[in-house]
């Protein structure tokens, strides 16, 4: 009566155990599954180009003409009106040389 009792619980056990074991497959083939659509998601979504990267090129360039205009008018006016005059007054200093 106790073999029949043992050998009764020990098959439950195991259909117990074939339970868990086929659930945690599950649960692991649920999760490789949603891991492959995450992915496929962020290169999908990496991998878009949109419009936004030519505007943002456009907005880019844009700045980068117009800070240089600015630099070329300020070296322009900085040239003529301080460094020009100075550099003239010397050189005409250099050739009024009376030797004495």
């Amino acid at each position: 009566m106790f073999k029949k009792i043992a050998k009764k619980a020990k098959q439950l056990g195991q259909k117990a155990k074939n339970f868990v074991k086929a659930k945690i497959q599950k649960i692991k083939t649920t999760i490789k599954t949603a891991e492959m659509i995450m992915k496929c998601q962020a290169h999908r979504t990496l991998a878009g180009t949109k419009a936004e990267a030519y505007v943002d090129t456009g907005v880019k360039i844009l700045i980068a003409v117009v800070i240089g205009a600015l630099l070329l008018g300020l070296l322009y006016a900085l040239f003529n009106n301080t460094i020009m005059p100075s550099v003239k007054t010397k050189v005409e200093g250099l050739f009024n040389y009376n030797g004495t």
